[in-house]
């Protein structure tokens, strides 16, 4: 199985979750912990090794704040 990489511009994501349910292996969530300038919790990764670089999340985000590598 193919091993990813997600990057996202935390400081333009507007929480929304749409990345959140997307992720086919669940490892993306809000982090309730962090508030981006905006006031939002932004979408982090959890357990980056588990990505398998599909890009659902990039695809699904609609300020295209996600950047998804093939590693």
């Amino acid at each position: 199985m193919a091993n990813g990489k997600v990057t996202f511009d935390y400081n333009s994501c507007k929480g929304c979750g749409l990345c959140v349910t997307a992720c086919p292996k669940k490892i993306i969530f809000l982090d309730k912990e962090r508030i981006n300038l905006k006031g939002y919790n932004p979408a982090t990764v959890e357990k980056m090794e588990e990505c398998i670089g599909c890009a659902n999340c990039a695809m699904m985000c609609p300020d295209m704040i996600i950047t998804v590598e093939r590693l």
